[in-house]
């Protein structure tokens, strides 16, 4: 090991720092730019082509967007726009089809009346349309703008044939964009129709009056639908309220200028709002440039910030609280509010190019002032409406609260008996994890064994319980016994399902219920000798008695353990296989031949094995060997265990008589 790091050491040198260039900067990396390269990041690739020609037709360019989707995992977008200009580029002395689509962060937007580029754009021709195409099987463009059709077609992320330019007598102008998402890049690239119709709808909330036109074309039923929203987010507040309207719905906009920080240049903001309270209804859905807001940030933050000061300010002038009541929360106020805010800037701090959440400090700022202006002025003004919805608040407020009161004390109950249990059984470890679906508890023989698997272990989801001294063989002892024997009880405990045997002498354990289970694995870990076969053996004893379901359910694992080491070197390498059987141990001596000299060690009891060799051969999931318990006839197994443990003293003996020379031969190995 230690001389192949060095050899990685000795080549990094000048020559070993690279850079990706061309399309192996997106091919190879397009986490980087779509946030993953699953379903995921091919969703956010056809997203960075969309939001172009959205961004035309909220600049009043086109005011229908049409979607595509072919066979094959073909995409088609295609806006009446003004047409992405792709014609030589005298500042640049470049084409500019060559900085739309095959150079990251180039491209803009086109001129406004203001001489500034989009006022408020959703996407940047040049690194969204430039990395899909780079991210694309193929990729083909067709642009109508001037009087020319200009097309382009590149595969993988290569132009073929460069700029096709012909006059067209097309009065209509605007660009189509048709590409299939490439396998190479992308782990998956079948988007669901539900992800385009869901998108698209968000697209036309936020787009007032925008159609887009989804066109499935992919089976042999064609169907096309129109997603447009004539009154915008006023209008999908009202579709989300429907008849549980607390207040009529408020609308307004506001538009400012500011900066981040004062030595930062400043950026025009603006945004609008509609929302409305409702007794049993509640969605809250932030947007910005039209790009869904997943995570919020700004806005968010915005939002809860004015909400609560506002109305906490309103119920203590109102004395609406009681005496010593605690402050109203926004988790109070959401419960009952519909509100989606759109927003707009010429600058924007997204989070990353996914644009799941923003950071800029003045649009949180100019939303949290504006908002709490405007929802002072709606308390004035609507004294009836405000007091409809202060009462809910205030129910909304006092059930939460009476809840996490009762949860906090359920809670605190169970989990104090759960804890005081644990802590009163002597050595047993726990693990961190509190799902019960991945917890495994490790029941051992003795302190040693305890030490070596406690430091082994993951303690994340493994437990470990040592067994005190031989265990009482249930099938012969009587219930007054078994309850008050303190191993059998406090394991029991541990596992936390009660027992399937109802008992006056029953005081301390509940009665079963799987469900009450705090382990999906409960694992039996001996050595591999006569007296860990024995213990082995006595604990599926306890278990069959007194919660037979749990072997039912496949919940009781025995682990095997190595029964010997067979060290020997290759490669220059020491190397050590772990053979759980005398077969296997005469296999692998077959397997590697004479001509390597093989160290062949009986391994030790659990006791003195090394942390790493437990954790490998003993707890690791990924290579450990767990036999599970699945009797499948109750009669054969209730007979196996009374003949080996039960009164049958003749049966015993003559099973002896006929297989014990098979033991024998096993002991030996041993």
């Amino acid at each position: 090991m230690a001389e192949g790091k060095r050899r990685v050491r000795d080549s990094y040198d000048n020559e070993s720092i690279s850079s990706l260039k061309g399309a192996d900067r997106v091919r190879l990396r397009p986490s980087v730019i779509f946030g993953s390269d699953d379903l995921n990041g091919c969703k956010h690739a056809f997203f960075e082509i969309l939001s172009n020609s959205i961004d035309e037709a909220r600049e009043g360019f086109g005011d229908t967007i049409i979607i595509r989707l072919l066979p094959n995992s073909v995409i088609e977008i295609e806006d009446f726009g003004r047409g992405i200009p792709l014609d030589w580029n005298r500042a640049e002395e470049r084409y500019n089809w060559e900085l739309v689509y095959c150079e990251l962060y180039a491209g803009g937007k086109y001129r406004t009346n203001e001489g500034e580029s989009y006022g408020f754009s959703l996407g940047l021709n040049g690194l969204g349309a430039c990395a899909t195409q780079y991210a694309s099987e193929f990729f083909e463009v067709e642009v109508n703008r001037d009087g020319y059709t200009y097309q382009l077609e590149f595969e993988r992320g290569e132009n073929i044939g460069g700029l096709k330019k012909e006059e067209s007598k097309k009065r209509k102008t605007g660009t189509r964009q048709r590409w299939r998402p490439d396998l190479d890049v992308f782990t998956e690239i079948d988007i669901p129709l539900e992800f385009f119709q869901e998108t698209l709808k968000k697209q036309a909330i936020v787009n007032r009056g925008v159609t887009f036109r989804l066109c499935d074309e992919r089976g042999a039923e064609k169907s096309c639908e129109d997603i447009v929203y004539p009154d915008g987010i006023k209008g999908h507040v009202a579709e989300i309220a429907e008849q549980d309207l607390l207040s009529e719905i408020s609308y307004f906009t506001a538009e400012g200028r500011g900066k981040d920080r004062d030595d930062k240049p400043s950026y025009k903001v603006k945004f609008e709002l509609a929302y409305c309270y409702c007794r049993d209804r509640q969605a809250i859905e932030y947007y910005h440039n039209s790009s869904f807001l997943e995570y919020g940030g700004s806005p968010d933050r915005a939002v809860r910030s004015a909400f609560v000061s506002v109305f906490d300010k309103e119920l203590k002038e109102r004395g609406k609280y009681k005496a010593n009541e605690s402050k109203v929360s926004f988790q109070d106020i959401e419960n009952s509010l519909v509100l989606i805010l759109s927003s707009f800037s010429t600058f924007t701090s997204y989070e990353n190019q996914t644009k799941k959440a923003i950071n800029n400090r003045f649009i949180q700022k100019f939303i949290s002032d504006t908002l709490r202006e405007k929802l002072t002025v709606w308390f004035i003004e609507n004294k009836l409406e405000s007091e409809r919805v202060l009462e809910q608040i205030l129910v909304n407020k006092r059930s939460r609260e009476q809840a996490e009161k009762q949860r906090v004390n359920i809670r605190k109950k169970l989990s104090g008996n759960v804890d005081n249990m644990f802590n009163r059984v002597k050595n047993f470890v726990d693990c961190r994890s509190k799902d019960n679906n991945r917890r495994e508890l490790y029941i051992v023989e003795g302190n040693s064994a305890l030490g070596s698997v406690k430091m082994a272990r993951d303690a994340e989801f493994q437990a470990v319980i040592p067994l005190r001294g031989k265990i009482l063989n249930c099938l012969k002892a009587d219930l007054n016994q078994i309850f008050r024997n303190d191993i059998i009880v406090d394991l029991l405990k541990i596992l936390g399902c009660g027992v399937e045997i109802k008992s006056k002498h029953n005081t301390k354990l509940d009665s079963f219920d799987i469900e009450q289970l705090r382990w999906s694995k409960i694992i039996i870990c001996t050595d591999a000798d006569v007296d860990g076969f024995q213990i082995r053996t006595l604990i599926l004893a306890m278990l069959y008695r007194l919660t037979p379901s749990l072997i039912t359910a496949g919940k009781v694992y025995i682990a095997e353990s190595p029964l010997f080491e067979l060290s020997y070197i290759e490669k220059g390498k020491d190397r050590t296989y772990f053979a759980y059987s005398e077969q296997e141990k005469q296999e692998f001596m077959k397997l590697i031949g004479e001509h390597k000299k093989v160290h062949i060690q009986r391994s030790k009891g659990l006791g003195e094995n090394e942390p790493e060799m437990m954790w490998e051969t003993t707890m690791n999931p990924a290579s450990r060997r767990l036999i599970q318990l699945l009797p499948e006839d109750e009669v054969v197994t209730k007979e196996t265990f009374d003949l080996l443990l039960g009164d049958d003293l003749q049966g015993r003996k003559d099973y002896i008589a006929e297989f014990g020379s098979d033991y024998l031969e096993m002991l030996e190995a041993i």
